[in-house]
């Protein structure tokens, strides 16, 4: 399937869950399984079609926008930051969640303090080597489980799932963690993203079900 086509497919998904009615709930759900989610023990490949090899040598990580500091770091300046590792569940918009996945990569918090974003900052703009990107308020970004992944149980995150670099905020839908990350902004008003602008919650909760805007 092409990149349109599958861009299409999603986007007529999307509207069909809107016109059954599928909304946001009133009341969050305090299941450790989100309303609406199955468990997997496979990892599903989504993406927008294209699978950028990016080498580690000509990989960056421009972070910029509202920010004292602004940087581009090499692959390994990012590295040199400090990697954890983390174990958190993983929930697609399409109706799947994988538990206890093993995260390895630089917390947002370290990326955060390193730029130094100003008062006026409130929302992170996420940019893509294959042209995806989301947006995510800043306070979400600033959660201890969100990292700038490079590993996944204990290997290097593989090109299908995003690597060399993607972004994981367990506590959101996937969608909102871009994969081949390649560019954090820092913004004052919020900007829609890709999915965002094709009929996608803004704010992505999944014990809510927030899944269309």
């Amino acid at each position: 399937m092409s990149k349109e086509r599958y861009i299409e497919a999603k986007q007529r998904w999307a509207e069909k869950q809107k016109a059954r009615g599928v909304s946001a709930r009133a009341v969050r759900s305090s299941d450790r399984l989100p309303p609406g989610q199955k468990l997997t023990d496979g990892f599903p490949v989504l993406d927008l079609g294209v699978q950028p090899e990016v080498p580690l040598d000509e990989w960056t990580l421009q972070i910029d926008g509202l920010v004292e500091n602004p940087v581009t770091l090499t692959w390994a300046q990012f590295c040199a930051l400090g990697q954890v590792e983390d174990v958190s569940d993983f929930h697609c918009v399409t109706t799947w969640s994988k538990f206890d996945c093993r995260w390895g990569g630089v917390p947002l918090t370290t990326l955060y303090e390193l730029v130094r974003p100003s008062q006026g900052a409130r929302f992170a703009y996420f940019s893509s080597y294959d042209g995806y990107s989301t947006n995510v308020s800043l306070d979400k970004c600033l959660d201890d489980d969100t990292l700038v992944a490079t590993s996944f149980d204990g290997a290097p995150i593989a090109r299908e799932h995003g690597g060399p670099a993607r972004v994981i905020i367990p506590k959101l839908y996937a969608w909102k963690g871009a994969k081949f990350v390649k560019a954090i902004t820092f913004l004052a008003e919020d900007k829609l993203g890709f999915w965002e602008v094709r009929g996608y919650s803004n704010t992505a909760d999944p014990w809510t079900e927030d899944r269309y805007a």
